[in-house]
Parts: structure tokens; C-alpha cells; sequence
């Protein structure tokens, strides 16, 4: 089959165009390489360099989308309003314009848990409505929005992935990476945002292109939503020290203070996946082994880091 994978050199979407490439599909990446690289991007693949900001052109036909472009920094989104929306409300749209001149069958999105903002209810199902606290989140749901309007209009049968945090090789972003990074810099002592004890949900980027794939092959629906995460959270202070020990090091913790890490910050986030789990689904990797799995890639790979 023809696919087209939006950002596709980017984290999650350059495993997903693996696995695409890996069941025998023929894979068009589209990206500008801004934050994605390169060598993130299957052999097997067409790469086209191009900006989704823009009408899209030149990629031929494609029967499926999986669209992961987007700027993915909730925290910046607060201080730069206009490259979430951008990229993501404005980039959404002209993919979806393209889907619909091209007669492309389904579209795969790559939404966010940040779309419900702070909840009262844990875990948070499908039906919760929108509450975002940041502008990365208003984003993604205007984004599921124009999604859902284009599947309704045009028949173009689409699915919104709400995605925890996902982490894992590749990822150059999250607090893994960043307590990583002050720590190679300076082993003795760690700046956590706020005051550690955000509890969020985490799963190893493996296992949601397990659920991606499973998802688009058997969504039956017009449109539909599924969380994607782990039955379990993980505080900060937590994560530190898993990380900390993963370095074989002590370091003296201290606190920027407040109850969020940054404006817009989500204090605590666990997905209801029952929906998803009805389809098949089980998380095969604990956060403790794809933690310990992403601590020796970045260790090993110091010229992804950046």
C-alpha cells in the first residue's frame, strides 16, 4: 500500500515509518527537517523536504497518512503562541486539503493527552471533554476537530491517537532527556522544574506503534479517538532517581518550585486505554526497561542529543 508519513524524520513518526516499511508498504516521509534528521528516515523511503505550513505537493498518491508533523514543545508554546498553531492548526489543514485532492482513504493523527488539560477524573477516557491549559494542546484539538469535520465531509476514515508521553530512542525532547543532559553536564547536582511531584504517564515509543498500527488496521468507524499510554504513572522525583541511578551517581536535587513544571504544565496525567486494550492491545516494555534502554542510546549516541 501506499503511505504517506508526515514528519517522518522526526521521533515516533521515523519508528512508525520502520515498521511501515517492515510490513511491505511502499512509504513517502514528508518533513523539513527542522527538527527531524535524516538519518532518522528509512532507506526504504522516498524522502520529500518540505514544509507542511505550505500547500503540499510532488508526493504522488498515497491510500493512507499517517500525520505526525507538528511542533511538539508544550512548554515553548507558551512563549511562541504561533508556531503551534502554525505548524499544527495550519499544517493539519493543508494535509487534510491534500487527503482530500488526492483521494487519500484514511488518515492516522498524531493528537496528544494534553487536549483534556487537568482533569478530575483518572483515569481520563475518550469521552472527557476538552479542557487544554496550553496553547500546545488547544492546538492538537482544534486540529481533531477540522479531522473529524474532513472524515464526515469528504469519507476520509480517520483516527486521533491521544498520546502520553512517549519516550525512547530518538527522542531529543522530555524529561528524560533533559535530566539526562544537565547530568552528563554536571553529575552532582539536578534542576527539576517545580516541585517534583507531577505524575504523568509514560510509554516506550515501541509500544505505541504497536497501538498506532493496531488502530488504523481496525478502526471501523468514520472517525474515532484512542488514549494511548500506560496503566501507570511516574512521578518526576521518580524519574530522577531511576535516572540518576541509571548513571551510577548521586546527585543533590533542588526545585524551581510551584506545583507545574512551566505554564500550561499538566500536574498529573493517566489515560483511560480500555478502549485500546479492547482492541488487542497490551504494553509489552515496563517504563523501568525503556528507560534503561533510552539511557544507553543517549549515551551512546551523543550526536543525536541536541
Amino acid at each position: 500500500m501506499g503511505v504517506l508519513v508526515t514528519g517522518g524524520a522526526g521521533f515516533i513518526a521515523s519508528h512508525l515509518s520502520d515498521r511501515l516499511v517492515m510490513e511491505g508498504h511502499s512509504v513517502t516521509v514528508i518533513d523539513n527537517l527542522s527538527a527531524g534528521k535524516r538519518e532518522n528516515v528509512n532507506s526504504s523511503c522516498r524522502l520529500v523536504i518540505q514544509d507542511i505550513k505550505k500547500p503540499l505537493s510532488g508526493l504522488g498518491k498515497a491510500e493512507a497518512v499517517f500525520h505526525f508533523a507538528a511542533d511538539p514543545e508544550v512548554k515553548s508554546s507558551a512563549s511562541d503562541p504561533l508556531s503551534s498553531f502554525e505548524n499544527n492548526v495550519l499544517g493539519t489543514y493543508n494535509v487534510l486539503e491534500w487527503c482530500r485532492k488526492n483521494d487519500a482513504k484514511q488518515l492516522v493523527f498524531a493528537s496528544t493527552s494534553t487536549v483534556y488539560g487537568e482533569t478530575k477524573i483518572l483515569p481520563t477516557p475518550e469521552g472527557h471533554p476538552f479542557f487544554p491549559i496550553s496553547n500546545y494542546g488547544a492546538s492538537k484539538a482544534a486540529c481533531e476537530s477540522y479531522i473529524c469535520s474532513y472524515a464526515h465531509t469528504y469519507g476520509i476514515k480517520s483516527t486521533a491517537l491521544r498520546y502520553a508521553n512517549i519516550f525512547g530512542e530518538r527522542s531529543t525532547h522530555g524529561v528524560i532527556h533533559d535530566f539526562f543532559q544537565k547530568l552528563k553536564k554536571d553529575p552532582k547536582k539536578l534542576e527539576i522544574l517545580g516541585n517534583g511531584l507531577q505524575e504523568k504517564s509514560y510509554l516506550h515509543v515501541s509500544d505505541a506503534i504497536n497501538a498506532t498500527l493496531l488502530a488504523w488496521k481496525k478502526q471501523t468507524g468514520k472517525f474515532d479517538v484512542f488514549n494511548v499510554g500506560s496503566e501507570h504513572k511516574h512521578s518526576v522525583n521518580e524519574i530522577a532517581k531511576l535516572v540518576s541511578r541509571e548513571l551510577g551517581i548521586s546527585p543533590t536535587l533542588s526545585y524551581t518550585g510551584g506545583e507545574r513544571g512551566w505554564s500550561g504544565d499538566v500536574k498529573s496525567m493517566l489515560l483511560d486505554i480500555s478502549k485500546l486494550k479492547k482492541l488487542g492491545w497490551a504494553e509489552q516494555l515496563s517504563f523501568e526497561e525503556g528507560l534503561h534502554d533510552y539511557i544507553i542510546w543517549l549515551s551512546n549516541k551523543p550526536s543525536q542529543q541536541g
